[in-house]
């Protein structure tokens, strides 16, 4: 037998989690660094999400420091921009998903008021016209409705994406908010977390 003590199955089962932890910590590192890199908004959730990790191991010690500095440093950007005038508040986000809305709305009713009109169009100038130039015609308005259909769905798109900034504003506004009643705290309980 070697010099060496056999292991123990606690030792083992201890090294393994060790490394697991590791393993884990390491994906965290790497998703922050990778969100950062893509210009994704880094939050606690965000990271565990991308990391494939629990909720919990990003709020522990070395990893919340990580997290929490990536987030500080994407809100200076992000106050930089917005000092430049780059950025949209929420209440502008939310009025431009609501404008967007309206239009919506007013094309797809001129959508439909230009299909009824084509409907008794073509009724008019099957009763009066040749079949050529009905044809013709016919080809005019699809190529007509089809530019609205593009109009439309170019509109649906801004409007998701404006949707998905309101989303991502709300976020930041929670965190805000989190990170500001954990200051509070520190500061009524005398700096002591």
């Amino acid at each position: 037998m070697s010099g060496k003590a056999a292991r123990q199955p606690g030792d083992v089962l201890r090294e393994l989690r060790h490394k697991d932890s590791q393993v884990k910590r390491a994906k965290v590192l790497a998703a922050v660094d990778a969100m950062k890199g893509r210009g994704e908004r880094i939050t606690f959730r965000a990271v565990a999400r991308a990391a494939g990790v629990s909720h919990t191991l990003v709020y522990s010690e070395g990893l919340r420091e990580y997290v929490e500095s990536a987030m500080q440093g994407q809100a200076r950007t992000e106050r930089r921009r917005k000092q430049a005038g780059a950025g949209a508040s929420a209440a502008s986000v939310a009025t431009d998903l609501e404008l967007l809305r309206a239009e919506n709305k007013a094309l797809r009713e001129e959508r439909d008021r230009l299909k009824e009109a084509v409907r008794r169009g073509l009724g008019a100038q099957v009763e009066s016209g040749g079949t050529k130039e009905l044809a013709e015609r016919v080809r005019e308005l699809h190529a007509a409705l089809e530019r609205m259909a593009n109009e439309r769905d170019q509109a649906r798109v801004e409007r998701d994406n404006l949707r998905a900034e309101l989303a991502e504003t709300q976020d930041q506004l929670t965190s805000v908010r989190e990170a500001n009643r954990r200051i509070f705290k520190s500061v009524n309980t005398g700096g002591s977390s």
